[in-house]
Protein backbone atom coordinates (compact mmCIF):
# COMPACT_ATOMS: atom_id res chain seq x y z
CA UNK A 1 0.00 0.00 0.00
CA UNK A 2 2.74 2.46 0.92
CA UNK A 3 4.85 4.19 -1.75
CA UNK A 4 7.94 3.47 0.33
CA UNK A 5 8.96 -0.18 0.21
CA UNK A 6 8.73 -1.75 3.65
CA UNK A 7 6.88 1.19 5.19
CA UNK A 8 3.84 0.25 7.26
CA UNK A 9 0.87 2.61 7.59
CA UNK A 10 -0.01 2.78 11.28
CA UNK A 11 -3.75 3.12 11.87
CA UNK A 12 -5.87 3.85 14.96
CA UNK A 13 -9.55 2.83 15.08
CA UNK A 14 -12.07 4.89 17.06
CA UNK A 15 -15.72 3.90 17.59
CA UNK A 16 -17.90 3.61 20.69
CA UNK A 17 -19.61 0.47 19.38
CA UNK A 18 -17.15 -2.12 20.62
CA UNK A 19 -18.17 -4.94 18.31
CA UNK A 20 -17.93 -2.66 15.28
CA UNK A 21 -14.60 -1.22 16.46
CA UNK A 22 -13.07 -4.64 17.04
CA UNK A 23 -14.40 -5.99 13.76
CA UNK A 24 -13.09 -2.96 11.86
CA UNK A 25 -9.76 -3.24 13.64
CA UNK A 26 -9.43 -6.88 12.59
CA UNK A 27 -10.33 -6.03 9.00
CA UNK A 28 -7.86 -3.15 8.79
CA UNK A 29 -5.10 -5.22 10.38
CA UNK A 30 -5.43 -7.74 7.54
CA UNK A 31 -4.82 -5.11 4.86
CA UNK A 32 -1.36 -5.37 3.29
CA UNK A 33 1.06 -2.73 4.51
CA UNK A 34 -1.21 -1.65 7.37
CA UNK A 35 -0.91 -2.11 11.12
CA UNK A 36 -3.54 -1.23 13.74
CA UNK A 37 -1.74 0.42 16.65
CA UNK A 38 -4.77 0.69 18.94
CA UNK A 39 -8.52 0.98 19.38
CA UNK A 40 -10.35 3.72 21.30
CA UNK A 41 -14.01 3.81 22.29
CA UNK A 42 -14.57 7.54 22.82
CA UNK A 43 -12.99 10.83 21.83
CA UNK A 44 -10.92 11.26 24.96
CA UNK A 45 -9.43 7.78 24.55
CA UNK A 46 -8.75 8.60 20.91
CA UNK A 47 -6.73 11.71 21.77
CA UNK A 48 -4.78 9.83 24.43
CA UNK A 49 -4.12 6.93 22.05
CA UNK A 50 -2.89 9.25 19.31
CA UNK A 51 -0.68 11.16 21.72
CA UNK A 52 0.96 7.87 22.71
CA UNK A 53 1.15 6.06 19.36
CA UNK A 54 1.25 8.92 16.82
CA UNK A 55 -0.57 6.94 14.10
CA UNK A 56 -0.39 7.85 10.43
CA UNK A 57 -4.17 7.53 9.95
CA UNK A 58 -7.15 7.56 12.31
CA UNK A 59 -10.51 6.02 11.41
CA UNK A 60 -12.91 8.16 13.44
CA UNK A 61 -16.54 7.72 14.45
CA UNK A 62 -18.62 10.87 15.00
CA UNK A 63 -21.16 10.24 17.75
CA UNK A 64 -19.36 9.09 20.90
CA UNK A 65 -19.54 9.75 24.65
CA UNK A 66 -17.17 12.05 26.60
CA UNK A 67 -15.87 13.69 23.43
CA UNK A 68 -17.39 13.44 19.96
CA UNK A 69 -15.42 12.61 16.85
CA UNK A 70 -15.40 16.18 15.56
CA UNK A 71 -13.80 17.54 18.73
CA UNK A 72 -11.39 14.61 18.86
CA UNK A 73 -10.40 15.22 15.24
CA UNK A 74 -9.70 18.87 15.98
CA UNK A 75 -7.51 18.01 18.99
CA UNK A 76 -5.63 15.26 17.15
CA UNK A 77 -4.93 17.47 14.14
CA UNK A 78 -3.67 20.26 16.41
CA UNK A 79 -1.51 17.79 18.32
CA UNK A 80 -0.30 15.77 15.31
CA UNK A 81 -0.59 17.75 12.06
CA UNK A 82 0.82 14.85 10.03
CA UNK A 83 -1.81 12.40 11.26
CA UNK A 84 -4.65 12.08 8.75
CA UNK A 85 -8.21 11.52 9.94
CA UNK A 86 -10.89 9.66 8.00
CA UNK A 87 -14.34 10.10 9.47
CA UNK A 88 -16.56 7.05 9.15
CA UNK A 89 -20.18 8.07 8.98
CA UNK A 90 -23.67 6.71 8.43
CA UNK A 91 -26.28 8.43 6.25
CA UNK A 92 -27.99 9.82 9.34
CA UNK A 93 -24.89 11.81 10.27
CA UNK A 94 -24.47 13.79 7.07
CA UNK A 95 -25.10 17.10 8.84
CA UNK A 96 -21.73 16.67 10.56
CA UNK A 97 -19.73 16.56 7.33
CA UNK A 98 -18.93 20.26 7.27
CA UNK A 99 -17.94 20.37 10.92
CA UNK A 100 -15.56 17.49 10.36
CA UNK A 101 -13.95 19.27 7.44
CA UNK A 102 -13.50 22.42 9.52
CA UNK A 103 -11.91 20.27 12.24
CA UNK A 104 -9.31 19.02 9.76
CA UNK A 105 -10.61 15.65 8.55
CA UNK A 106 -9.07 14.64 5.22
CA UNK A 107 -11.52 11.90 4.39
CA UNK A 108 -15.17 10.94 4.70
CA UNK A 109 -16.26 7.36 4.18
CA UNK A 110 -19.55 5.58 4.73
CA UNK A 111 -19.51 2.78 7.28
CA UNK A 112 -20.97 0.33 4.79
CA UNK A 113 -18.13 0.88 2.30
CA UNK A 114 -16.36 -2.12 0.81
CA UNK A 115 -12.99 -3.16 2.28
CA UNK A 116 -11.33 -2.20 -1.01
CA UNK A 117 -12.69 1.33 -0.66
CA UNK A 118 -11.42 1.54 2.89
CA UNK A 119 -7.96 0.39 1.81
CA UNK A 120 -7.83 3.00 -0.95
CA UNK A 121 -9.05 5.69 1.45
CA UNK A 122 -6.26 4.92 3.91
CA UNK A 123 -3.72 4.95 1.10
CA UNK A 124 -5.08 8.23 -0.28
CA UNK A 125 -5.01 10.25 2.95
CA UNK A 126 -1.66 8.77 3.97
CA UNK A 127 -0.28 10.18 0.70
CA UNK A 128 -1.52 13.63 1.76
CA UNK A 129 -4.58 13.71 -0.44
CA UNK A 130 -8.29 14.08 0.24
CA UNK A 131 -11.12 11.61 -0.23
CA UNK A 132 -14.87 12.00 0.08
CA UNK A 133 -17.29 9.17 -0.68
CA UNK A 134 -19.33 10.08 -3.79
CA UNK A 135 -22.63 9.63 -1.91
CA UNK A 136 -21.53 12.18 0.67
CA UNK A 137 -20.19 14.51 -2.01
CA UNK A 138 -23.62 14.48 -3.63
CA UNK A 139 -25.25 15.35 -0.32
CA UNK A 140 -22.72 18.13 0.21
CA UNK A 141 -23.63 19.56 -3.17
CA UNK A 142 -27.33 19.42 -2.32
CA UNK A 143 -26.67 21.24 0.93
CA UNK A 144 -24.70 23.93 -0.86
CA UNK A 145 -27.52 24.42 -3.36
CA UNK A 146 -30.05 24.71 -0.53
CA UNK A 147 -27.87 27.32 1.14
CA UNK A 148 -27.59 29.27 -2.07
CA UNK A 149 -31.36 29.47 -2.43
CA UNK A 150 -31.59 31.10 1.01
CA UNK A 151 -28.79 33.63 0.60
CA UNK A 152 -27.83 36.36 -1.89
CA UNK A 153 -25.90 35.08 -4.88
CA UNK A 154 -22.22 36.04 -4.94
CA UNK A 155 -19.94 35.59 -7.91
CA UNK A 156 -17.15 33.12 -7.24
CA UNK A 157 -13.63 34.61 -7.13
CA UNK A 158 -12.04 34.65 -10.59
CA UNK A 159 -9.59 31.83 -11.18
CA UNK A 160 -7.36 31.54 -14.22
CA UNK A 161 -7.73 28.60 -16.58
CA UNK A 162 -4.55 27.09 -15.15
CA UNK A 163 -5.82 27.53 -11.58
CA UNK A 164 -9.05 25.78 -12.55
CA UNK A 165 -7.01 22.89 -13.94
CA UNK A 166 -5.04 22.70 -10.69
CA UNK A 167 -8.10 22.83 -8.43
CA UNK A 168 -9.77 20.14 -10.54
CA UNK A 169 -6.68 17.98 -10.05
CA UNK A 170 -6.64 18.72 -6.32
CA UNK A 171 -10.28 17.67 -6.10
CA UNK A 172 -9.38 14.36 -7.73
CA UNK A 173 -6.77 13.73 -5.05
CA UNK A 174 -3.69 14.19 -7.23
CA UNK A 175 -0.37 14.98 -5.56
CA UNK A 176 1.76 18.00 -6.54
CA UNK A 177 4.05 15.69 -8.52
CA UNK A 178 1.11 14.11 -10.38
CA UNK A 179 -0.35 17.53 -11.18
CA UNK A 180 3.02 18.80 -12.40
CA UNK A 181 3.44 15.78 -14.66
CA UNK A 182 -0.06 15.99 -16.12
CA UNK A 183 0.16 19.74 -16.80
CA UNK A 184 3.81 19.84 -17.89
CA UNK A 185 4.89 22.29 -15.17
CA UNK A 186 7.21 22.11 -12.18
CA UNK A 187 6.25 21.07 -8.65
CA UNK A 188 7.11 24.61 -7.51
CA UNK A 189 4.73 26.11 -10.06
CA UNK A 190 1.97 23.80 -8.84
CA UNK A 191 2.58 24.98 -5.27
CA UNK A 192 2.47 28.60 -6.42
CA UNK A 193 -0.85 28.03 -8.18
CA UNK A 194 -2.21 26.25 -5.11
CA UNK A 195 -1.19 29.14 -2.86
CA UNK A 196 -2.93 31.59 -5.19
CA UNK A 197 -6.08 29.44 -5.19
CA UNK A 198 -6.13 29.27 -1.40
CA UNK A 199 -5.62 33.03 -1.15
CA UNK A 200 -8.34 33.88 -3.67
CA UNK A 201 -10.88 31.48 -2.20
CA UNK A 202 -9.97 32.10 1.44
CA UNK A 203 -9.43 28.40 2.01
CA UNK A 204 -6.62 26.58 3.75
CA UNK A 205 -6.43 22.97 2.58
CA UNK A 206 -7.24 20.45 -0.14
CA UNK A 207 -10.48 19.34 1.48
CA UNK A 208 -11.90 22.83 1.16
CA UNK A 209 -10.68 22.90 -2.43
CA UNK A 210 -12.74 19.76 -3.09
CA UNK A 211 -15.81 21.47 -1.63
CA UNK A 212 -15.29 24.53 -3.81
CA UNK A 213 -14.82 22.39 -6.91
CA UNK A 214 -18.08 20.54 -6.22
CA UNK A 215 -20.03 23.67 -5.34
CA UNK A 216 -18.95 25.66 -8.41
CA UNK A 217 -19.27 22.78 -10.84
CA UNK A 218 -15.54 22.62 -11.55
CA UNK A 219 -15.97 18.87 -11.33
CA UNK A 220 -19.02 16.66 -11.43
CA UNK A 221 -19.78 14.63 -8.33
CA UNK A 222 -19.85 11.52 -10.51
CA UNK A 223 -16.18 12.12 -11.38
CA UNK A 224 -15.09 11.57 -7.79
CA UNK A 225 -13.48 8.20 -7.26
CA UNK A 226 -11.63 6.61 -4.40
CA UNK A 227 -8.39 6.09 -6.32
CA UNK A 228 -6.61 9.36 -7.24
CA UNK A 229 -5.74 9.66 -10.95
CA UNK A 230 -2.22 8.50 -11.63
CA UNK A 231 -2.21 6.34 -8.50
CA UNK A 232 -1.16 2.71 -8.51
Amino acid sequence: MSDVEGEVVRVAVVDDQRLFAKGLSGLVDMLPGVEVVGVAYDGEEAVALCRKEEPDVVLMDISMPKMDGISATREIRNLLPRTAVIILTGHEEDEHVFEGIKAGAQGYLLKDSDPEDLARAIETVHAGNTIIAPDLAQKMLSTFEAGRSRSPQLSPPPLTERELEVIRALAHGMSDRQIAGSLGISDKTVRNHTSNIYRKLHIFDRTQAVIYAIREGVIDVEELEYRPPGGQ
